[in-house]
Parts: C-alpha cells; structure tokens; sequence
C-alpha cells in the first residue's frame, strides 16, 4: 500500500484548519488507534481525501483526518466516493501530524502494531514468501505468519505458488505467545470487502436498472452473475426469448453480461437460514422482441423449416426462430395419432406450412407440409371446390363416416368427412371391413368452406349411373326418329 508522505499530510491537514475559521486549536477528544468511526468526505486530494469524523466533535468542531485515496478506489482503479459521501474507516495512525484512517492498517512496524491490529480487527499488509502443505508463508513487518489455504482466497486456490511475492491485506485471526504464532486470513479481508460493496452497490439498484457483471457459475436453473460483490440470478425463462433454453447454452461462467434488474427482495432466507438478499436478472429484457418482426419469421402460407421443441397432450410445438414458436396441432397429424410423440420426437427438423400468426397473443398455427415442396415456397395444393373428383387415403374411421386425406395435402385442410350416408354402402354394412384404414378410394366434394370439407362415395355412383342413363335415353331417342328398317324401305 502506498501511504501518503508525512509532509504531505501534514500540509493538507494545515492547509483545511486555515481553510475553516476557528478550527485552528481546537482540540478534539483524542482517538485511539483501530477505533471504528464513520466520516464525511469533504475534500478530495490527488493523493489523499480528507474528512471530518462524524461521532467525534468536540465544542461543535468535528476531528479531521486523512486516508490514502488508492483506498478508497476499487478495483477498477476507479474512485467510489465523492465530496459530502460517508465512509467508514478505522484509525490506523495518530501523531503530530494529525488523524490518519484506513481500511488497513498497512504494513505494522513491528509486533505491537501487529498485536494492536489483531484486538481491533484491522487488516494489515504482508508479502506471501512461500507455500507449505497447509497453506501460505507470509512475512508481516519480519514476522513470520501463516495463512491457511482455505483463508487465501474467497473460492478455490488452484496453484497458491502464483501468490508467492504477492503483498495483500490480510486479518490477524490468531496472535499468541508474544506473536510466535501468527495465523491470518486474507479472505476475511474479500468478503468484509464484498459485503461493503454489496451495501453499496444495493442502495444503487432498483427494477430495470441496467447492469453489467461477470458469470459465476451455470446451474440447471439458471446462471448467478456477480454484480461487484452481491450476486444475482438469471433464472432460465430469462436467458433468452427461446422458450426452454438451457443456461449453459447461453452463458459460461466468466461471461461479462449486461442485464437488467427485475426484482429485489430484501430479508430473504436461504436454505441455511441466513438472512440475504434475492436479485432477479434478466437477459432477455435486452434482448429485442422476435415478435416484433415475426411476418419475417412465419410469413403465412410458406414452407418453413422448423425444430420440434416439446410435445403436449394437444400437439407439437416447433421453432421457427429465436423466440419464435408455433402449434402443430394432433389433429394436424393424423386421424391415426392419439399423441404427438408417437409420430414425432423433440429436437426433430420438419418442414411446415404458416396457417396464421396472431402476434398480439404471439401464436401461430402450423400444418404438415405436402411432400416435395421447398422451404420458402408458397404452399399450394389442389382446388377443393364443390363437384371436384378427389383421389385420398382414409385416414380415419368414425361410427358416422369416414375421414379421407385428399391426394396432394397434409393436416386439416385436406381431410375430409364421407358420412355414413354418402359411402354408398347398404344399411349395417361393416365399415371397417369396407374401407380400411390407408385404402384408396376416390370421392366427390359436396361442401367446403368454414374449415369444413364433406365428401361422397355414393354421389360418384349416382354420376356414373346417371351417365350411363342419360347415354341410353340419347341413343333410344335417336334410334325412335331414324324409324324401323321396314319404314325405310317404304320411303325407298
């Protein structure tokens, strides 16, 4: 640590007492060394920033002290308070000079300094020196101290011989016999660090404040980022527009992601019945809305490529797009298909057709392509109008009639109804027997529209039979004007 020269100090500390009429001497209760105190910053030097202790004043005069400024600086380098700001320091130094605070004590000048460091729980600075079984060698002002290897570092320690010549801040946790046994712990110092910056990076958060922080771990329910010494989560549903993402297939831990706060509850309990704070993050807030330009995504009546995503009782869902997913319903599959999975399965590419997009309720209807046709194509089939003579497959078979696919379509809108009625067969006939399941027949349309398609087997019989009247009735009709043989002979 960098400590602010003596004369220095001292000038600045001279410089603020002239500065304040009347200040010069007064004489404040004295404070003693590794007291806690809290003080208002009120000048902010190129090396040092100044304040006046709060819970001190005397006579109405408030102690002045001074604390290095690289203290006060994150680890970005960047400066976290400003004039008027409250900090809380410990009093590391005082003299002639004046008051000086810290957040460390800075590299004690021997073991008394070192003792008072420990009664006072102030961090002191030590240079790592070596490494044994159990942890780390730190020489602290010429004594030999010891820190665990689980008290390194606020996580794992992966190879602790790249600490080695490294100065940290570290807490006196153990002071014993006259300062033979010194045990320390640089983690205490992280987390006492993190929780400060967590206090104040909370007062800053509110929903739908925009943040940046760095991925700590990826889980099956989401990904924790951590904000600058407080954590949040992304839970799943908020990595992306894409229903049903996995966080890992978003994030790896080590990410710099911005995202925005979507809630914050304070007084929470965890499972092990600590007290802490909830933040929910989102990356999908960012992230524009993909139904915004869907007409792009799922223009109606196109061919389009999509991937099985999940499957419900009702259907198949399929993307089409990031964020975009679209319904293929059972009844689109198959008179045959009594569950989706029996004809499909997740993560299975097929090819559609857009029936429609409802973007304010963010659905859309799909229907199976016909065989042959191309992605991007505009998906046609042939003209059903009434009168037409269709060739099909039964596809279904009911007690009142027979489902029939038309030749050339997939889904509903070319299934059609024969009814009982129009097969054409003689009263208690065995339908089934009659026309299984997958034959071909051909069929006559008697009524499209509303969705609805009605043909028949017997209108086709009636056609042919009235065909074959309509012939016989022509040819007797002229074979009765052309007369007998015997008649034309007489006209000879």
């Amino acid at each position: 640590m960098n400590d602010q020269p003596k004369s220095d100090f001292a000038s600045m500390f001279e410089a603020e007492n002239q500065a304040r009429p009347g200040a010069s001497g007064q004489k404040a209760r004295r404070l003693n060394l590794g007291e806690s105190v809290r003080g208002e910053v009120v000048q902010i030097g190129r090396d040092s920033v100044f304040v006046e202790i709060l819970d001190r004043a005397t006579m109405g005069k408030r102690p002045q002290a001074v604390i290095n400024i690289q203290e006060l600086r994150d680890a970005k380098g960047e400066l976290t308070v400003k004039t008027g700001d409250v900090i809380e320091a410990v009093v590391v130094e005082v003299g002639g000079d004046g008051v000086r605070l810290g957040r460390t004590m800075g590299k004690p000048a021997g073991l008394q300094e070192l003792e008072t460091a420990f009664a006072a729980g102030i961090a002191v600075e030590g240079t790592v020196t070596g490494v044994n079984k159990g942890g780390l060698e730190v020489d602290v002002a010429g004594i030999r101290a010891f820190c665990p290897i689980s008290q390194a570092d606020r996580g794992f320690v992966a190879d602790p011989n790249t600490l080695i010549t490294r100065s940290m801040a570290f807490l006196v946790t153990e002071f014993k016999e006259g300062g033979k046994r010194v045990v320390l712990s640089r983690r205490a110092v992280l987390e006492k660090e993190a929780k400060a910056q967590a206090a104040q990076l909370l007062a800053t958060l509110t929903p739908g404040t925009v943040v940046r922080g760095a991925v700590t771990s990826v889980r099956e329910f989401g990904a924790f980022v951590d904000l600058g010494g407080i954590e949040g989560l992304i839970p799943n549903q908020e990595l992306s527009h894409d229903r049903g993402q996995r966080a890992e297939d978003v994030v790896s831990p080590g990410d710099v992601v911005e995202v925005q706060v979507r809630d914050i509850k304070e007084g929470v309990v965890d499972k092990r019945g600590n007290v802490t704070t909830k933040i929910t993050l989102s990356l999908k807030a960012l992230a524009s809305d993909p139904w915004a330009s869907v007409e792009l995504v799922a223009p109606v009546g196109k061919v389009q490529r999509g991937t099985v995503t999940r499957m419900l009782d009702f259907g198949a869902f399929v993307r089409l797009g990031a964020g975009i997913e679209g319904l293929l319903h059972i009844s689109e599959l198959g008179g045959k298909v009594e569950h989706p999975a029996s004809v499909l399965k997740v993560g299975q590419q097929i090819n559609v057709v857009v029936q429609s997009v409802d973007p304010t309720a963010k659905k859309i209807s799909l229907a199976p392509a016909a065989d042959g046709l191309e992605v991007g194509t505009q998906a046609t089939g042939p003209t059903l109008h009434v009168g037409s003579i269709v060739t099909g497959t039964i596809d279904r078979i009911e007690t009142y009639g027979v489902f029939l696919q038309v030749e050339g379509t997939r889904g509903r809108v070319g299934r059609g109804l024969i009814p009982n009625a129009e097969l054409g067969t003689p009263r208690g006939s065995d339908t089934r027997k009659l026309f299984p399941v997958g034959s071909t027949l051909k069929a006559k349309v008697l009524e499209t529209g509303d969705g609805k398609l009605r043909m028949s087997i017997r209108a086709i019989k009636d056609d042919e039979e009235r065909a074959d009247f309509d012939g016989y009735r022509t040819a007797t009709a002229a074979s009765s004007r052309l007369g007998t043989f015997g008649d034309l002979f007489k006209k000879k």
